[in-house]
């Protein structure tokens, strides 16, 4: 039933040109791939991989993420190119590709040239949306999996020969989606498509007013719910109409088929439809199996440069380019075990833009390793604000991140700096969502202390010992007057405040105390040695 539809010439070429390539593809590589008719190299810069094609926004956000082609679809001015590539430049992205006369412009060549960003023109004759689906037929195919540990890439080009037969069948272009409604294939023919279907293609997500869209219609209740193929009508701002098909395996659901119909689509067509269905359900149960297989490779992989220098490189273990941190994450996500806990954690950070999350556990704690440079998902800055968002919602959430890991070889380290650092959370000088070890080395170094020596063999001697004793006798607070004396540097207004006490009654405190205990409080070394102590008496400080 299943036969190979008659695509487009350049989409034919891209892939036959892929099953038997599948290197690393740069901007140049892509646009040979498309075709001179379409794309052409304006300014040749870096050769960097391209990972994904994301579209401009005019706004002062990031632009995607590192490895990225920026399609500048609504640029109009050259003022406007010029941020972007400024903006594109700060996220490391691949290429930017812009329309004539703008690719040519002199300003804005020249700005290409000045960061090294390749400059690619599209055609005048060329469409935005035929561009997108060309592009993500290269790419796609271009990083399907295919490793030896999965062997993934036969189901992926499979997937994408079904969404074609698929369309055959309807006689519209479709796309396959897994149930979390990311696009896993499509067919040719996007082209004939709408806005919605293009952003949903670039972003390999349906857009959240197109969901919306699609909730108000009720389509993902009745998809959850039942097996029936759904129809929905022409929606708002030019959204064509609709064909659903759930895939289910053993009433689970597994995933959809969106088909852009011009109308209701004949009996016998939708009987077909459920075949294919059937036989998708087939291949995104193997996919998942292999993914499944994929992941934990990869999480073995990195847990275990995570523990000791070993003999893998960065590529091996999918890592971006340095330099890195590794973040300890706050086990309180969830109440579930580790396992919900690194599923629970590896859904946020995807929602949240992180395509390929690097987490994985040692021992109890998960890890994420993040870039330390850029503020695009996976790097440092952006997990700070997405900890702190969620935080406002779940205050127990915590995470502590090691210092920077130069190298490969550095990483056992951050990752312990990061696990000791998560360990102190919830002192009472350092509270917070968001930990950095290089704003807490002094509180690590002295729990590093106190935790080498036994507590006895450092409450040897000295007045607090005394203070101790006295405290318990007498319901005195004396030692923690004295903690607060010394934290406050003397300062008796700074120190009643800490005690929630009025200064006149620390100053009473400091009389009486040094009626009980010799102490010389002038002495650094005296003061030193007190700090010490009463940091051996409360470790988690």
């Amino acid at each position: 039933m299943f036969c190979q539809a008659n695509g487009h010439p350049h989409d034919w070429s891209i892939r036959t040109m892929l099953r038997n390539n599948r290197a690393m593809i740069t901007v140049a590589g892509v646009a040979d791939a498309v075709g001179a008719a379409l794309l052409k190299v304006i300014v040749p810069g870096r050769e960097a991989e391209v990972r994904d094609v994301t579209l401009a926004e005019l706004d002062e956000a990031p632009i995607g993420q590192s490895g990225d082609l920026v399609l500048g679809a609504g640029i109009a001015t050259p003022d406007q190119a010029l941020a972007v590539i400024v903006r594109c430049a700060e996220t490391a992205s691949a290429g930017l590709v812009l329309k004539p006369p703008l690719a040519s412009h002199p300003d804005v060549t020249s700005a290409a040239a000045d960061r090294n960003l390749t400059l690619v023109e599209l055609q005048r004759h060329g469409s935005w949306a035929q561009l997108v689906w060309l592009l993500r037929g290269v790419i796609d195919r271009a990083a399907a999996p295919g490793s030896s540990e999965t062997g993934e890439a036969g189901v992926y080009d499979e997937l994408f020969a079904l969404a074609d037969a698929t369309a055959v069948i309807v006689d519209a272009p479709v796309t396959i989606e897994d149930a979390q409604y990311r696009v896993l294939a499509y067919s040719s023919r996007q082209d004939r498509t709408d806005p919605a279907r293009v952003s949903t293609i670039v972003g390999r997500r349906v857009p959240g007013d197109v969901i919306a869209h699609f909730r108000s219609r009720g389509v993902f209740r009745k998809l959850v719910k039942g097996s029936e193929l759904i129809f929905v009508p022409q929606g708002p701002d030019g959204t064509l109409p609709r064909l659903v098909v759930p895939i289910r395996a053993g009433g689970e659901l597994l995933g959809s088929i969106w088909a852009v119909v011009e109308g209701p689509v004949p009996d016998e067509r939708l009987r077909d439809l459920q075949g294919a269905a059937s036989v998708l359900a087939l291949h995104l149960l193997r996919l998942r199996v292999q993914a499944d297989v994929a992941r934990r490779v990869s999480a073995d992989r990195l847990r275990a440069a995570l523990q000791a220098p070993g003999p893998m490189g960065r590529e091996e273990l999918g890592l971006p380019q340095g330099p890195w941190r590794v973040v300890a994450l706050g086990a309180h996500v969830g109440t579930g075990d580790l396992v919900h806990n690194l599923a629970l954690w590896e859904s946020i950070t995807r929602r949240h833009g992180w395509r390929q999350p690097l987490i994985a556990n040692v021992g109890d704690v998960l890890f994420a390793v993040l870039v330390d440079a850029g503020q695009s998902p996976g790097s440092w800055l952006w997990m700070e604000r997405l900890i702190h968002d969620i935080a406002a919602h779940d205050p127990g959430l915590c995470a502590a991140s090691g210092g920077v890991a130069v190298d490969l070889p550095d990483l056992p380290r951050s990752r312990a700096e990061a696990a000791e650092l998560l360990a102190l959370h919830g002192s009472a000088r350092r509270r917070g969502s968001v930990l950095r070890f290089e704003d807490a080395w002094a509180e690590v170094v002295v729990h590093r202390m106190v935790t080498a020596v036994p507590q006895v063999d450092l409450l040897v001697g000295g007045p607090l010992p005394d203070l101790v004793a006295h405290d318990r006798k007498h319901g005195t607070d004396y030692v923690a007057t004295v903690a607060a004396w010394l934290e406050q540097q003397g300062d008796p207004k700074k120190a009643a405040r800490q005690l929630h006490v009025h200064p006149n009654t620390l100053r009473h405190r400091m009389r009486r105390l040094a009626e009980v205990v010799h102490i010389d409080l002038e002495s650094p070394r005296t003061r030193l040695a007190l700090q010490i102590q009463l940091a051996a008496l409360r470790p988690g400080s």
